[in-house]
């Protein structure tokens, strides 16, 4: 047997270079840095349990710390230099300030990231070969935001005037949403919140705006506040898509787009390359290739809407 294969075969925190040249029986430290509240917390859970059915089980092999800058993006450098100073081997960042935070707190320290186009944001240098310190997923947050208007054009399409609820920390994809509104003949009014307690305002503004539908950008804060923003949306009766199709499931009128939980398989897949030596530099950024429609029935009922038999058709799922 060769020694490489050997190795591959020992696994788990023997298969963690760093730690056994460093310190014999040292395990593994990785810091998540997350945007939302702990009490909106949706990685946790999944991501421990991915990790253990591939061989780390926290606490034998490898260990977890979790910090969470609670929708304060000016939060994000103290988080990321708080993980630093624990001494920890890998940081999992969520959303650009994140990454960012943690790309200038260390060059070094390894980072598998989550976000809307690591390419375009500038966070990587190309696709295929990341460089740096840094690989991660990206969600195709430029070319969904832009599919989302025209599949809500679609169901709702008296709506002339739509709402876009946009985070501006996160990649702009006004240029795009605007050049396909043209096209669609639909106004856009844009409508803008970075922190929690701008959400409140954000959609106060969008009620009183004489709007016809909602288009509720790619964003971790947006994503945390889901069930404020479909909650007040139901109440102003407003046709309403999001970025996860289990938004819908949870009782947002419609989503498109990658399952949040696969896009978490796709992290912990690079995780667990990471931790077995390979260099996040020479690991391709990996985007997901299933996207799903869903439609929710009740919620369009409590909206007085009636969506035809052939849009309901072309949905991946519809929820009675």
């Amino acid at each position: 047997m060769r020694r490489r294969d050997f190795i591959a075969l020992l696994g788990g925190a023997a298969a963690w270079p760093r730690a056994a040249h460093a310190q014999q029986g040292r395990v593994p430290l990785i810091g998540v840095l997350r945007p939302n509240p702990k009490e909106a917390e949706i990685f946790l859970e999944p991501f421990r349990r991915y990790m253990k059915a591939i061989g780390w089980e926290e606490g034998r092999n490898v260990r977890f710390l979790f910090v969470f800058a609670d929708g304060r993006n000016e939060r994000m450098p103290a988080l990321a230099d708080e993980l630093i100073a624990q001494n920890v081997d890998l940081i999992i960042p969520f959303g650009d300030p994140a990454i960012r935070a943690a790309q200038r707190a260390s060059q070094t320290i390894q980072i598998v990231a989550m976000t809307d186009d690591m390419v375009g944001s500038g966070l990587v240098a190309n696709m295929a070969r990341p460089g740096s310190n840094t690989t991660g997923v990206s969600i195709l947050a430029s070319e969904l935001d832009v599919k989302r208007l025209e599949i809500l054009s679609e169901f709702v399409p008296k709506a002339r005037r739509i709402a876009v609820l946009n985070d501006p920390t996160t990649i702009s994809t006004r240029a795009q949403l605007a050049s396909a509104a043209r096209n669609l003949d639909i106004e856009l009014v844009w409508f803008e919140a970075q922190s929690p307690n701008q959400i409140g305002r954000a959609l106060d503004a969008v009620a009183a705006a004489q709007v016809q539908a909602v288009n509720v950008l790619a964003s971790p804060l947006l994503q945390a506040a889901r069930f404020q923003i479909i909650d007040r949306m139901r109440d102003h009766r407003l046709p309403t898509i999001y970025q996860w199709p289990e938004t819908a499931e949870e009782g947002g009128l419609l989503a498109y787009g990658p399952r949040i939980l696969l896009c978490y398989r796709h992290v912990t897949s690079l995780v667990d390359k990471v931790l077995r030596g390979t260099r996040p530099a020479d690991l391709p950024i990996e985007q997901p290739s299933k996207f799903e429609l869903v439609v929710n029935l009740k919620t369009a009922s409590t909206l007085g809407m009636t969506i035809s038999p052939a849009l309901l058709l072309r949905a991946d799922e519809v929820l009675e």
